[in-house]
């Protein structure tokens, strides 16, 4: 036999094999044989915060029927991978994390950043310059300055960069970040003032991409891998604070011809632009424009998008979520930015606050997004600092005054997600048979099962839940929200 014969059956023989492990990998079935199901509960008008309450064994199962409230899991289907849930690590943030003593910075990164003492969050958003939270506004450059000559990232190394890189090191030495500018330079505007609003003047729109480049190999230097970037926060708002309008067209054409070119060619083409980053009511427009012009949706990796559609008095448009990754499936969705605003030192524990995270985040996943970032990690007692005036609650509170932590429900609702789905998860397909249950599940990469189940109602629910041929039987708390991991 010719040596090229042999290496011909060898490549087959290699090529066969590989194929065979990769298809026993993907019908390998999940089974609840010698499955534990260790629950976890929060719920208001009890101790219980994040607290292991029932350790459970599967049975088996029977036809379910109409009087019972279920809850149904198929693992073997699944859907979008997982990326990370975190929040954003802001001046406002910083600012307040410098004024804790030693133990109380400690206490907080871990509290988000640290799986087993913690919540385990595992993505990061920051701003390029200011944002409205923080104690003043100001760029990396002089203004004036079109050449960026006097870029220089050094207003985030007294604050800003300290406390990231402390939050990378406790989430043990990776945490997925993104960065989004809230407004350019007021020389680079229409209205040459960082605030209210304004549009990017054309003839510096190269800057403008430029800048983004700067910012990112600058952090990088510092050590912070930057994952990637959005175009321009809320860019249909026209703020108080920083801000800065964008069309549809005008994003398009801003990726198209400026900032998706410039990033490749400094080397920076594996940075993922996100685009929109504003509410769930028009993300579907602002996909068409973008998705169906292949020369810009080439550089795009996915669209990210707030909650805020609230403001008109309606109700969260999870549907549009569905649209948009229906429309487009091969393009990713991001949950970018949610707060509770009108910050009220009266509502720290105001229970609905946090069944908004919950509710949010269910459907979210639900709906195909891929990744979820709460607001500011961390304000003040005022619900800031803020340089407008526009105070909103985060998950924790430091109040300066005593130094102590104030830790409000959301975060131990975010944490019923953020603590047991990790990164590389697959969501699975579930259903619950009454609206007085929601619920979401992932499968992780070692096999387990994360079920979230949220009871918004006044009254404890008796629930089955249903895996294949099995089932377990629980309770959920009034207004309790539960993690379930077999």
């Amino acid at each position: 036999m010719k040596k090229n014969d042999l290496i011909i059956i060898f490549v087959c023989f290699s090529l066969s094999a590989f194929s065979q492990q990769k298809s026993q990998k993907q019908n390998i079935k999940y089974t609840t044989s010698n499955k534990e199901i260790l629950v976890y509960t929060t719920a208001e008008n009890t101790k219980n915060r994040l607290t292991s309450t029932a350790n459970l064994k599967f049975e088996p199962s029977r036809q379910p029927i109409e009087t019972e409230i279920a809850v149904f899991v198929e693992p073997d289907i699944t859907f979008q991978d997982f990326i990370g849930i975190g929040g954003a690590i802001t001046d406002a943030s910083a600012e307040i994390f410098a004024q804790l003593s030693k133990e109380k910075q400690e206490e907080l990164l871990n509290a988000y950043y640290s799986s087993e003492k913690g919540i385990g969050y595992s993505l990061l958003r920051t701003t390029i310059h200011s944002s409205d939270f923080g104690s003043g506004s100001y760029t990396y450059i002089n203004e004036g300055d079109k050449d960026l000559k006097t870029f220089s990232i050094d207003p985030d190394k007294k604050y800003r960069l300290p406390m990231i890189k402390r939050a990378i090191a406790i989430a043990g030495g990776k945490l997925l970040t993104y960065a989004t500018p809230w407004s350019p330079p007021a020389f680079m505007k229409t209205t040459n003032n960082m605030l209210k609003g304004g549009v990017l003047l054309p003839e510096f729109y190269q800057e403008w991409a430029n800048y983004y480049t700067k910012f990112i190999k600058a952090y990088e230097k510092e050590g912070v891998p930057i994952w990637g970037t959005s175009t321009q926060n809320e860019p249909l708002a026209t703020q108080t604070w920083e801000s800065c309008l964008y069309t549809a067209e005008g994003e398009r054409d801003f990726i198209k011809n400026y900032l998706g070119p410039t990033l490749k060619k400094e080397g920076l083409g594996d940075k993922k632009i996100v685009i929109w980053d504003h509410n769930r009511d028009l993300m579907y427009h602002r996909a068409n424009v973008i998705y169906s012009d292949p020369d810009a949706s080439r550089y795009v990796w996915g669209l990210g998008f707030h909650w805020y559609e609230t403001w008109t008095g309606a109700s969260q448009n999870f549907d549009n979520v569905k649209k948009v990754k229906e429309a487009y499936p091969d393009k990713n969705l991001m949950f970018t930015e949610g707060c509770l605003e009108k910050f009220d030192a009266a509502k720290y524990q105001f229970w609905t606050n946090a069944e908004r995270y919950g509710i949010a985040m269910i459907n979210d996943f639900n709906n195909g997004t891929a990744a979820w970032t709460d607001w500011n990690i961390l304000l003040d007692q005022h619900g800031g600092p803020n340089h407008v005036g526009n105070f909103c609650f985060a998950p924790i509170h430091a109040d300066t005054s005593t130094g102590e932590l104030i830790y409000t429900p959301s975060y131990y609702y975010i944490g019923h997600f953020s603590k047991f789905i990790k990164q590389n998860a697959k969501r699975v397909s579930s259903a619950v048979s009454r609206t007085t249950l929601s619920s979401t599940s992932f499968i992780n990469t070692d096999g387990k099962v994360v079920t979230v189940i949220m009871n918004a109602t006044n009254n404890p629910v008796d629930y089955n839940l249903f895996v294949h041929d099995s089932k377990a039987k629980l309770q959920i708390p009034a207004h309790g929200i539960q993690t379930l991991v077999y």
